[in-house]
């Protein structure tokens, strides 16, 4: 979904490292090469496995990102549909730190292939959004220690993205925390990407997936008709709104700015003030 590091030199850092988990694992990389966010991970189809590289410098290799996927593995029920864990590897090399992660390969493609933003009407049938509510309503039942979305990121941020105060959020939840179109398969309903899952604000989850539905308009109409008991009720568009002021600070450093405007009036929609520009 993004691309390649940008420094070349790491670039062959991570691929080296990718290609000694492999061995280690006894799998076969083929496939394309799919990279994360600012070349932080590196993924690829790894026989019936997919095999996953995550790295950072050794000083900064814990915490929620680190350690969501294997941790959601153990806590998150077997109800909710994902990816399993097969094996799992750390270790560290030259001042930085790698986590290899080995995991169920999905062949059910995702609803939008490398964007979590929606680009036409996938018509997903009533089962699909059945089983989603049901898996996030599972999800919610699981308790953690872990944050997903922090007060202090909406103390910082709600002004400057939002215009409006910050509220104090006093009903949260346990949720995925990324919950966009490129991380959902169809035709079965599977949830990709665990490592950010974690306690946040009511409606979050669904206040997301909205926004990155806002580029056709009958399907936003549809997350709205489906989680209408969580987005109709104050504590859900407190929720939404944290999920869009999130959206609009990445439009802000260049991700997705197609989307901005549409996030941009949504917000306004439901707090009745123009959001800053910036």
């Amino acid at each position: 979904m993004f691309a390649a590091p940008d420094a070349a030199e790491d670039v062959m850092r991570m691929r080296r490292a990718f290609a000694a988990a492999a061995r280690d694992f006894q799998v076969t990389p083929s496939g394309r090469e799919v990279w994360g966010w600012q070349g932080r991970t590196l993924g690829r189809r790894a026989d019936t496995s997919w095999l996953r590289l995550v790295s950072a410098p050794s000083e900064k290799a814990s915490g929620r990102l680190w350690e969501g996927t294997a941790l959601a593995d153990t806590a998150v029920p077997r109800s909710v549909p994902r990816p399993r864990l097969r094996n799992l590897m750390d270790w560290t090399r030259d001042a930085y730190a790698y986590r290899a992660e080995l995991t169920e390969l999905i062949t059910t493609p995702a609803v939008v292939a490398g964007s979590p933003v929606l680009d036409r009407d996938p018509r997903l049938p009533d089962a699909w959004w059945r089983d989603l509510r049901a898996a996030l309503r599972t999800l919610a039942t699981v308790p953690t220690g872990r944050e997903a979305v922090r007060q202090s990121w909406i103390d910082r941020n709600f002004r400057a993205f939002l215009g409006i105060d910050p509220p104090r959020i006093s009903e949260r939840t346990t949720g995925h925390a990324d919950l966009h179109w490129a991380n959902l398969t169809t035709p079965t309903m599977i949830i990709f990407d665990w490592e950010g899952w974690g306690g946040m604000p009511v409606g979050y989850d669904p206040g997301l997936l909205h926004a990155y539905s806002l580029t056709v308009p009958t399907v936003a109409a549809r997350v709205r008709h489906e989680f209408a008991d969580i987005l109709g009720t104050p504590a859900g568009r407190a929720g939404e709104l944290v999920a869009l002021g999130q959206l609009l600070q990445a439009c802000s450093r260049g991700v997705h700015p197609h989307l901005a405007p549409l996030v941009a009036r949504r917000a306004e929609h439901l707090t009745g003030i123009p959001v800053p520009t910036t």
